[in-house]
């Protein structure tokens, strides 16, 4: 245990650290709400991640996303390992810089206990669900994420045991409804909170 995780120890105890540490979580897109989900798992003591996207940082990506200007043109995977380390040098991640799709989901994700939908677009969502709404995985999605004000709208909705949804489900990005830091990161830091409290909730 370093020096980082015996100090989540003294907030979390040894025991949920364990449980914690024991988890794999598959990241579905490394964006706003990837890399902030990311970030704050990796501060609340996760350890072992599982990461997919194709995308580079780009400039456009920095009002939201947990990346840097000196990161600019890297693969999104790279540079959120990069910034993921910094916080917990001992953390392991798989990165997969690919494409996502219906053939390689299951691959992609098949070790992780739990399954973090972060993509852009409604159809990737869905296939995402389809893929794994049968297996044992926990799945958390978000959906109505864009905007300004509001705040309290975004809300986590159980929809199955295993699947949760974050947002409030109309706030979608258009041309005058931009994806901005203050939702997005409510939404991806309720989606970290909505697996901690999977992780540790007692059994019943």
């Amino acid at each position: 245990m370093n020096n980082f995780e015996k100090a989540i120890a003294e907030y979390l105890g040894e025991e949920n650290l364990k449980k914690i540490q024991a988890v794999t979580v598959g990241i579905a897109g490394a964006g706003g709400l990837g890399s902030n989900c990311a970030m704050n798992l990796v501060r609340t003591g996760f350890k072992k991640l599982v990461v997919a996207d194709f995308d580079k940082v780009e400039q456009s990506n920095l009002n939201r996303q947990f990346y840097f200007s000196d990161q600019v043109g890297k693969m999104k995977v790279d540079a959120l390992e990069e910034n993921l380390k910094r916080i917990n040098q001992d953390i392991t991640i798989k990165k997969y810089p690919i494409h996502l799709s219906q053939n390689n989901l299951s691959e992609i994700f098949g070790s992780c206990n739990i399954i973090v939908e972060a993509l852009d677009k409604p159809e990737s969502k869905k296939i995402i669900v389809e893929t794994f709404i049968n297996s044992l995985k926990f799945i958390v999605c978000a959906s109505g994420i864009a905007g300004i004000g509001n705040s309290d709208d975004i809300i986590t909705r159980q929809i199955k045991p295993h699947l949760t949804i974050i947002g409030d489900l109309i706030s979608e990005v258009t041309v005058s409804r931009s994806p901005l830091s203050p939702r997005v990161n409510i939404a991806a830091a309720k989606q970290a909170d909505t697996i901690l409290e999977q992780i540790l909730k007692p059994k019943s």
